[in-house]
């Protein structure tokens, strides 16, 4: 039952799975990269949290105009708040 988009897995006595390389690759996930873990409809969802930041951008993007830069607006209020300090 192994084809691209399920696979079976033992957990261990540490409690650690294995993610296939074949998954690892098709999700951009790298050794040393961070993943996220959410429980959603009681079923274990892996994320690498570079596509959580990707997924956020998006959804920020969809809201904020491309000639607004919201990191421009941060470092102007940050610049008067220290002023005022």
């Amino acid at each position: 039952m192994n084809d691209l988009n399920e696979s079976h897995a033992r957990i261990n006595e540490n409690g650690r799975i294995v993610i296939p390389s074949s998954f690892r690759r098709a999700l951009g996930i790298r050794s040393g990269d961070t993943v996220v873990l959410r429980i959603e409809n009681d079923e274990l969802r892996i994320t690498s949290l570079r596509q959580r930041l990707a997924t956020a951008q998006r959804l920020v993007r969809a809201h904020v105009s491309r000639k607004r830069s919201l990191v421009d607006e941060l470092i102007a209020e940050r610049r008067e708040a220290a002023k005022r300090e």
